[in-house]
């Protein structure tokens, strides 16, 4: 048997997780009445494996009777019943984004901007995040990375870490990553554009590959940068960290940062234990074409 809470901010991705769930196998309920979640937890806990898995959607919807959740919640704590907490999260600036897409109102926004709703929220769902097992950050994940982690968590019982790792390459003629949390210049490595054979070509090719890693300079950066990275990021757990974006620049974003992201995306796909992706923020930005 398997109890799972999703919560967490409103427009952050709860329904399309419940969906999702669904899919896995999961009994899904929304917005269940706060007095009610005992007699689901009880449901599925007595239905002989017709439920083998649960997923109860509770969110800010539920009003005044939301504080009530923390006592039932330490009361299952006292009886040692399982159950797990899905938080999901995203910055406030996509918050607002995403109500102004679909210009919906937020649930205690009332006649106030979106922005104080969002932080009445936050404080609302505070005892929820702390107990949370997994806090899910959406701000830059598609729709199906989102399934990817979810699959990982309830699928595959992969271990779980909160922190989600994007790698960027980027050019620094287009200007620097406004989220970029660790920025690298690697500008000093051999520079592809100079060679007229290799100009209109990209860091996911392999003659740009090996003409960025000639003379060794490459692979020893890469190693050490590794060694770094991987140091940081159990203190970037343990501090709560939910997203991290690694930059690397060069010149355009098209050769040389492109390179050592992809490498340096490969290394990092030995960490189980936490999200990835890679992205190429300014591969295709050069409009300059052979003639």
């Amino acid at each position: 048997m398997r109890l799972v809470i999703v919560t967490g901010m409103s427009g952050a991705g709860k329904t399309a997780a419940l969906k999702m769930l669904e899919d896995m196998g999961f009994y899904c309920v929304d917005n269940l009445p706060i007095p009610l979640v005992g007699k689901f937890a009880e449901l599925v806990e007595s239905s002989s494996g017709a439920i083998k898995s649960g997923a109860l959607g509770i969110d800010v919807r539920s009003g005044e009777e939301l504080c009530q959740l923390e006592n039932t919640l330490g009361e299952w704590d006292r009886l040692k019943f399982p159950y797990e907490i899905l938080f999901l999260d995203a910055n406030d600036e996509i918050l607002i984004k995403r109500y102004k897409e679909t210009r919906r109102n937020h649930p205690l926004a009332g006649t106030q901007r979106l922005d104080r709703g969002i932080a009445k929220e936050r404080e609302k769902l505070k005892f929820l995040k702390k107990r949370a097992d997994y806090i899910l950050d959406t701000s830059k994940l598609l729709t199906r990375e989102l399934r990817g982690e979810l699959e990982k968590i309830f699928l595959d019982h992969e271990r779980f870490s909160s922190l989600f790792v994007t790698v960027l390459s980027f050019g620094f003629k287009y200007g620097i990553p406004s989220d970029a949390d660790l920025v690298f210049d690697v500008r000093f490595l051999p520079n592809p554009y100079y060679d007229d054979s290799l100009r209109y070509h990209t860091g996911n090719e392999r003659e740009v590959q090996d003409f960025v890693k000639q003379g060794g300079t490459a692979d020893i950066f890469l190693g050490k940068l590794y060694d770094m990275i991987d140091f940081l990021l159990p203190y970037y757990v343990q501090e709560g960290k939910n997203q991290l974006v690694i930059a690397v620049g060069c010149t355009g974003g098209k050769h040389r940062s492109v390179t050592i992201a992809n490498m340096l995306h490969e290394k990092l796909k030995t960490h189980r234990d936490i999200g990835l992706k890679i992205e190429h923020r300014d591969i295709g930005k050069d409009s300059i074409t052979a003639q």
